[in-house]
């Protein structure tokens, strides 16, 4: 694997030819950094599924560069696809959308839809653009892993499947995209990300949000364990009914405040001034360290279920989900 700043001369330009030529390139967007290949080459998209060890049946999130590509690859946009689109992207929202037959089945597992975002972010959209594809991008993660938020991780985790890795830094949101769908015209979020649900009300009014993990997914990170470290996760409420002595090495990921507990042998804040945004950015990166500290169990604090801490509060329970 090749790793290479993404603000180098040329980089972008060996990343698009990578893509171009069949290949496998990480790189980072606003959310997380994405795996990506040519989403018009089956072969290229079957290497994500056996890098990631990701099952056939979940699909996956096709990166454009701009809005006029929507219509070369969705069949159909309503006109509240088309609001949301006016003013996410681009941005962390995914739309699940009606597909055109120049998208294989392997990108959206046999789907007649395929999930389309723009994301927000320079390098992600010069390196489509370059390569003159759309980029299928799921996360750059083994399936079902703590998603990465910087390239040390991405490197890490997969650094022997991928031909190449943009170094972007640290990602800015740090959870994945919003999904949308719709039946029939009511738009329903499946997954929780980085617009928020008061975002949506306010452009487009009630939207309908659905448990995901009870249906056929239509995008990634929509299953019920996802997200998940090798270390066992325990949702509290607070850190002050944890019994001293139930666990010889526990670690803790706080919202705000450090817990009042004797043996942590890590702890994690994910903002101590309570600011959500920044929880979410570090929310990832935080369980990465947790996860490779050596502690037997996380014993992790519950967050506001408002903005972005249902995201948070989503990607918690299903990684703590076994």
């Amino acid at each position: 694997m090749i790793i290479v700043n993404s603000e180098s001369a040329g980089a972008i330009e060996r990343a698009a030819e990578i893509i171009r030529n069949g290949g496998m390139v990480a790189f980072p967007t606003e959310t997380v950094y994405g795996l990506g290949a040519d989403a018009l080459n089956p072969s290229a998209v079957a290497r994500i599924f056996e890098a990631k060890k990701r099952p056939s049946f979940d699909p996956l999130i096709v990166h454009l560069c701009s809005k006029e590509q929507i219509g070369e690859f969705c069949l159909r946009v309503n006109k509240t696809a088309e609001r949301l689109i006016d003013r996410f992207f681009p941005g962390p929202l995914t739309l699940v959308l009606p597909k055109r037959r120049v998208i294989p089945d392997i990108v959206t597992a046999g789907l007649d839809t395929v999930a389309v975002r723009i994301p927000a972010h320079e390098t992600a959209l010069r390196l489509i653009e370059e390569s003159g594809r759309p980029v299928a991008a799921p996360s750059a993660n083994p399936f079902g892993y703590l998603s990465p938020t910087d390239a040390g991780d991405v490197a890490r985790l997969l650094g022997g499947s991928i031909d190449m890795l943009l170094d972007g830094g640290k990602t800015m949101v740090g959870v994945e995209s919003t999904v949308v769908f719709f039946e029939g015209k009511t738009p329903v979020v499946a997954r929780h990300g980085g617009v928020t649900i008061e975002e949506l009300r306010t452009e487009i009014g009630e939207v309908k949000v659905i448990g995901n993990s009870a249906i056929r997914p239509v995008s990634p990170g929509l299953l019920k364990r996802h997200y998940s470290p090798k270390t066992p996760i325990i949702i509290v409420r607070d850190f002050r009914g944890i019994s001293r002595g139930k666990s010889a090495s526990p670690g803790f990921l706080a919202f705000r405040e450090p817990p009042e507990h004797e043996g942590g042998r890590a702890i994690e804040i994910l903002s101590k001034t309570g600011d959500l945004k920044e929880a979410a950015v570090n929310f990832f990166s935080a369980l990465h360290r947790l996860d490779a500290s050596g502690v037997d169990v996380i014993y992790a604090e519950r967050i506001p279920e408002k903005g972005l801490g249902r995201a948070i509060m989503e990607r918690l329970r299903k990684a703590a989900c076994r």
